[in-house]
Parts: structure tokens; C-alpha cells; sequence
């Protein structure tokens, strides 16, 4: 795995995740474009919420806890405005936050069908 400032892709992975289940995000997926030829990074994380604020707080979730256990930033983020699709470009890992009307619209899983899919748990 991929060096960063706080350790190893893997721990920006699991950090990206914890933001996310820190504000319930839904139906968390970790899909590892590792083995998929000419894909663009090594991960994407993709999860969903409710609301416009709820998508924003993700985005924000997920930036907080990136810092605090890696020292990592975006390298580029896109959609904050109207908060239907935040994407939050860590280079490696890329984090696709939806509104829960666009998922299902550009369903990103079905796109990389040939990726290796974990699936998270809702955190209550």
C-alpha cells in the first residue's frame, strides 16, 4: 500500500469510514479498484445521506477524522455548493458522498462490478 504522512492508504481508508459512521452515514462501500486496470485511484468509498445537511456533514466528518488520524487532506473536493454529490479526491482514495436520490441515479457499484466490494454496517 501507498505511503501517506500518517502511514498507509489502508488508515486514510479506515478514517474515511469512521467520519462516515460518525454521523450515520448510509450503506458504506469500499470499493478496491487495486486489481482493475487503467482505474483512476486505488479506492473509492461510497456511502449516502438523507438530506443536503447530512451529506454535508459527512463531507465535513470525513475531513476532520482524515486529519486527526492521518495528517491527510483532499487534494481537490467538488460539490459543496448544493451538497447532491460531494466527492473528496484524497488522490488514492476517493470518497463519493450522495444524496440518496443521486446514488442510485449514477450507481457507482454497478460501474465497477468487476472491483472487489466490502460492505459496512449502519452504525445505530
Amino acid at each position: 500500500m501507498k505511503k501517506i504522512k500518517g502511514g498507509t492508504t489502508a488508515r486514510l481508508v479506515e478514517a474515511v469510514i469512521e467520519g462516515i459512521q460518525e454521523v450515520k452515514g448510509r450503506d458504506i462501500v469500499h470499493i478496491d479498484l487495486r486489481s482493475v486496470p487503467n482505474a483512476v485511484c486505488g479506492h473509492f468509498i461510497v456511502c449516502h445521506g438523507d438530506s443536503n445537511t447530512q451529506v454535508d456533514a459527512i463531507a465535513r466528518s470525513v475531513l476532520e477524522k482524515t486529519r486527526e488520524r492521518t495528517g491527510e487532506k483532499p487534494w481537490h473536493t467538488e460539490g459543496e455548493r448544493n451538497a447532491e454529490w460531494i466527492l473528496m479526491d484524497f488522490v488514492d482514495v476517493v470518497v463519493h458522498i450522495f444524496h440518496r436520490e443521486r446514488r442510485g441515479y449514477y450507481a457507482l457499484e454497478d460501474l465497477w462490478g468487476d472491483a472487489a466490494l466490502k460492505r459496512y454496517e449502519n452504525v445505530a
